[in-house]
């Protein structure tokens, strides 16, 4: 049986030294494989599909276990629950749809580069910074 290849986060983990019991694998490589920005209980739902022994507050444990080590990014989106994804390699910027709850990752060079200008203007260096768009699509007959 060939062994799987292991996600970003799993392989984070180990170089950081964490204990890896078989439910925080299991946690670690649903964060590391998901292509949304997941809250806890549908990464709970998605973890319990592969292991029906894992509890909510195991995976609540393990999201703040990864978030304090700096492994995994978490986000507050408006919508009153925290979402995730693993600490992204490069910078980047969400737009999230105010109608789906959808989140677009997105990265421009002339928002980066007017941060900074905007930054020195006001006699700071920009160090970091977090952008969320939100939106409605144009077409929305609500807006």
């Amino acid at each position: 049986m060939a062994e799987e290849k292991l996600t970003a986060i799993e392989e984070a983990c180990i170089a950081r030294g964490m204990r890896m019991t078989g439910q925080r694998r299991v946690i670690a490589r649903v964060i590391g494989e998901a292509q949304d920005h997941p809250d806890v209980e549908e990464l709970y739902r998605r973890a319990a599909k592969i292991d029906d022994k894992i509890s909510i507050s195991t995976v609540y444990r393990t999201v703040r276990l990864l978030e304090d080590a700096g492994i995994v990014e978490r986000h507050d989106f408006r919508e009153g629950r925290a979402r995730y994804e693993p600490a992204p390699d490069e910078h980047h910027d969400h737009l999230i749809n105010l109608r789906t709850g959808e989140v677009m990752e997105f990265r421009s060079e002339e928002i980066e580069k007017l941060q900074e200008a905007v930054a020195r203007k006001l006699g700071y260096k920009l160090v970091d910074h977090r952008l969320e768009l939100y939106a409605v699509p144009l077409d929305d007959k609500k807006s």
